[in-house]
C-alpha cells in the first residue's frame, strides 16, 4: 500500500464534503508530475486529505483509493475550469482517482505542526515552491502523521 496526500481547496471540496458524499472523482488535476503520481495509484492507497488556500492549511482527514485509471470528465467539460481543449474522449490527457472518506481526524495538523515535526525530506509539501496538489507519502512518516493525527 502506498500512501499520498491529496490537497483541495475547503470551500470547493473539504473533508466535510467528502464525508456527506461518501466517494468523489478526484478531478480537476492539471499538473503532469501530479498526474503522473496518480496513475502509480492502485486500489486500496490511503490520502491525506490535506487543506489548502485556507488559514491555516493543514491535513484534516484521511481518504481511500477505490478507482484508479478514472478518465476525469472535467476535461470535456468546456464550461469547466479544468477543460482542456486538446483532449479528446479518444485520448483523455487526465487520468486520476476515485476516493472514499475513511476519517475525519480529531486532530488538524497544521502546516506549522508538520514544519514542527517532519524534514523537508519526507513530505514534499514542506519543500520550498512545491505546489503539487497530488504527492507520495513514505510508509514510515504515514506511520508518524497517523499517530499525530489520531493522538
Amino acid at each position: 500500500m502506498q500512501y499520498w496526500l491529496l490537497k483541495s481547496e475547503p470551500d470547493s471540496f473539504g473533508i466535510d464534503h467528502l464525508q456527506r458524499s461518501k466517494s468523489t472523482v478526484w478531478d480537476g488535476v492539471r499538473n503532469y508530475q501530479a498526474r503522473n503520481y496518480l496513475r502509480t495509484a492502485k486500489v486500496g492507497d490511503l490520502g491525506f486529505f490535506y487543506h489548502s488556500k485556507v488559514q491555516p492549511p493543514g491535513i484534516a482527514g484521511l481518504c481511500r483509493v477505490t478507482a484508479t485509471t478514472v478518465v476525469d470528465p472535467t476535461q470535456f467539460d468546456p464550461t469547466s475550469q479544468y477543460f482542456d481543449s486538446k483532449s479528446t474522449p479518444e485520448a483523455p490527457r487526465w487520468q486520476t482517482v476515485k476516493v472514499a472518506f475513511v476519517e475525519k481526524f480529531p486532530n488538524y495538523l497544521t502546516i506549522d505542526t508538520l514544519r514542527a515535526r517532519f524534514a523537508e525530506s519526507e513530505l514534499m509539501i514542506l519543500q520550498k515552491g512545491s505546489r503539487l496538489s497530488v504527492t507520495p507519502v513514505g510508509s514510515a512518516t504515514a506511520e508518524r502523521i497517523l499517530d499525530l493525527a489520531r493522538a
